[in-house]
């Protein structure tokens, strides 16, 4: 037990320094070559924090755990938009780039309700579902491709900016690449540890599978985007700490499931549908929050309101 908190401990410090190194890379790396930082935080970012969840969720499938692949995503996904989008919020407010209000939020809505559907269809997620799934990611990727190009333009568009000075002309781009590997590699190992060891204390307490999936496991498996999105947030870079809770959230239900049932089918609880529900009204707050003054923001009160939902859906889930 004692081994086990100080991997955790150890796990915490590797999830730190590897979210500053990851954010201070891609931001570097994003300058550089005039790519927008929300395309950054919508791939480099959200696949490096992704990590830990698609881990849990191969193995625990692969296990035949299903409560804990479906538990961790979806449980996850709850975290990083009411617990780590809030906190972001409360420290700095997270202004709201226009793809991102009229696009990228939208998108991420539509993907939830689809993977919904498709977990209610038959007992769970087929090899069948998976492929769609998966088809779904690639369709994604392709839209952050054609934003990467466009994105820029897109913005200027909507409020008459000209692109930002290139004030990182002499950071090395060797330099920033290294950065965001050895951020990534930080948070995979830090995510491992911190999980790993955190579900040896739950079941050491005889905590039921489906907790450990939607709390610890879930949360654990946040940890990177916990910190990656709070040091952005810290640092200015809204696009970074907005584009990496909405890239992870469509990353963990289309490609770490579906990657998860195309290896092993997933069977799907139904209990989960409240959950669901309740990632479904967060993300259409989400959409509601850039037309409340002041416009094209998540400030502060925003931010509070999902701590609070965070915190009652918490309670709800030890009530129930």
């Amino acid at each position: 037990m004692g081994l086990a908190v100080i991997l955790i401990v150890v796990g915490f410090v590797l999830l730190i320094k590897g979210a500053d190194f990851l954010v201070e890379g891609s931001s570097n790396i994003a300058k550089k070559f005039h790519i927008p930082e929300i395309i950054i935080g919508l791939t480099v970012v959200s696949i490096g924090t992704s990590m830990p969840e698609l881990f849990v969720s191969v193995t625990s499938a692969l296990s035949g755990y299903s409560d804990m692949a479906i538990g961790n995503a979806v449980g996850s996904n709850i975290c990083n938009l009411l617990l780590i989008l809030g906190l972001s919020a409360v420290i700095k407010p997270v202004k709201f780039q226009r793809e991102t209000r009229i696009i990228e939020i939208p998108m991420c809505l539509i993907v939830t309700v689809i993977f919904m559907i498709l977990c209610n269809l038959g007992t769970g997620i087929s090899k069948i579902d998976s492929m769609i799934l998966i088809g779904l990611f690639i369709l994604f990727i392709l839209y952050t491709i054609f934003m990467g190009i466009k994105g820029e333009q897109f913005d200027r568009e909507d409020n008459g900016s000209t692109p930002k000075d290139d004030l990182n002309n002499d950071i090395s781009i060797i330099k920033s690449i290294i950065f965001v590997i050895l951020g990534a590699i930080g948070l995979k190992i830090g995510g491992d540890f911190t999980v790993d060891n955190s579900v040896i204390i739950a079941e050491h307490f005889n905590i039921s599978e489906q907790i450990i999936s939607l709390t610890i496991l879930a949360i654990g498996t946040s940890l990177p985007e916990l910190v990656t999105s709070v040091t952005a947030a810290i640092k200015g870079d809204s696009d970074i700490a907005i584009g990496n809770i909405i890239g992870s959230n469509i990353f963990n239900m289309l490609l770490i499931i579906g990657v998860s049932a195309f290896i092993k089918p997933i069977v799907y609880n139904p209990t989960y549908n409240i959950q669901m529900v309740i990632l479904i009204l967060g993300t259409i707050l989400l959409a509601l929050f850039p037309m409340i003054p002041p416009k094209n923001e998540m400030n502060k009160p925003n931010g509070v309101i999902y701590l609070i939902a965070y915190l009652i859906y918490m309670i709800m889930l030890f009530k129930i």
